[in-house]
């Protein structure tokens, strides 16, 4: 396996983390944000009022998206498994 082999598998894994997990990360940023404007605006600090929105968006996009995410690592994953004979010799 030559290096640009390797430097192909470690790029499309991180591509396919990112398209994976990049929903959830900007879902948390937009809520995050959302309700960081709102504690600004009334002046409630609670960390609780941050915390659960977060999590309960994420659990939407993860119900909603779920599959595709599910889909898209199963197919890297087969792709991966398939290709090993041509990547050992």
């Amino acid at each position: 396996m030559s290096e640009d082999t390797v430097i192909q598998l470690v790029v499309g894994a991180v591509e396919l983390a990112l398209k994976v997990g990049l929903p959830l990360l900007l879902i948390g940023l937009a809520v995050g944000l959302v309700i960081s404007v709102f504690q600004a605006i009334t002046q409630i600090q609670e960390q609780t009022l941050t915390f659960i929105p977060k999590v309960l968006a994420t659990v939407a996009v993860l119900i909603v998206g779920g599959p595709w995410m599910l889909d898209q690592l199963l197919s890297y994953t087969a792709d991966l498994w398939g290709a090993i004979p041509q990547l050992i010799g």
